[in-house]
């Protein structure tokens, strides 16, 4: 899943993800969908929500769901790896393909289907690309 600039922007910038696979495996009322996609308007509209940069750590759908239940939070024992796939082939659509949403930043692509050294090894790597403004590009 892709991590963005900040927890406002990483919230925003995702809801059309969320919600789009919600609504379509029918886990999410039409009704709420209009509330959030009024808000997400309006937050887009009203707020300064912009970014310069799209941190995308790439996993495969099987790695998320292995990662769900290593950390067995109560709250993600229902998510079901099916969810997890549709969610990744939206980002994948979105992030790499440039569809169906606006890319709003540069996209950084870190392949993380890796323990967690190699993740620090990899982040360290990319240090500078992320934390400094200006450094970005397309692309992986």
């Amino acid at each position: 899943m892709p991590v963005v600039g900040a927890s406002h922007c990483r919230r925003t910038c995702n809801l059309p993800c969320w919600t789009s696979t919600l609504v379509l495996s029918r886990k999410m009322p039409e009704v709420d969908y209009v509330v959030l996609s009024e808000w997400f308007d309006w937050i887009v509209k009203n707020t300064d929500v912009s970014m310069d940069l799209i941190v995308y750590l790439r996993t495969t759908p099987e790695t998320c769901y292995q990662r769900l239940k290593m950390r067995c939070r109560e709250e993600e024992k229902v998510i079901p790896l099916e969810y997890l796939d549709a969610i990744h082939h939206l980002y994948e659509e979105w992030l790499i393909k440039g569809g169906p949403f606006p890319i709003v930043a540069p996209v950084l692509v870190i392949e993380a289907d890796h323990d967690m050294q190699k993740m620090l090894e990899l982040l360290e790597q990319n240090r500078d690309r992320i934390l400094t403004p200006g450094n970005q590009k397309h692309g992986p």
